[in-house]
């Protein structure tokens, strides 16, 4: 299927860009969230209309995401869990806990923008996430899970 970018895409194309992308993909993800549009001779039309007020939009949000990655670069987020005598949580340490972590700190962070490479934090230790603020822009920060002993 054809479409048109609606704003850039990591792995698939910028801004404006026509590309064929699988039909299940573009029906159940790109064209529900406002990603693309079917490229049609009308919706290149009213593209090129708006191609400013996009390509401005875009600018203004990776700054926005710039400004956050200025503040989350370096941070170091502690978070406390229940362990055992061998340095093991009880559970484990999830995207959804970092980003609540974030949220008691001021930063409006979604678990989707957090990538955690080796997967759930399951050991006490110093751990170093990116959080995928833009497809442009990212932040490193540190978490460091804290043993909490338990009787």
């Amino acid at each position: 299927m054809q479409i048109i970018l609606m704003e850039k895409i990591s792995n698939l194309g910028q801004l404006g860009d026509i590309v064929n992308v699988k039909s299940g993909y573009a029906r159940n993800f790109l064209l529900p969230q406002g990603k693309a549009k079917r490229a049609t001779e009308q919706a290149i039309a009213e593209f090129e209309t708006k191609r400013v007020e996009l390509e401005k939009n875009q600018a203004a949000a990776i700054a926005k995401a710039q400004a956050i990655a200025e503040k989350l670069d370096g941070l170091l987020l502690q978070i406390t869990q229940k362990t055992g005598s061998d340095g093991k949580l009880f559970g484990s340490v999830n995207s959804v806990n970092i980003a609540a972590a974030l949220t008691e700190q001021g930063f409006n962070i979604e678990k989707s923008m957090i990538q955690m490479p080796h997967g759930q934090l399951k050991q006490v230790g110093d751990y170093s996430l990116t959080i995928a603020l833009h497809s442009d822009v990212s932040a490193h920060i540190t978490v460091s899970v804290l043993g909490e002993a338990t009787l």
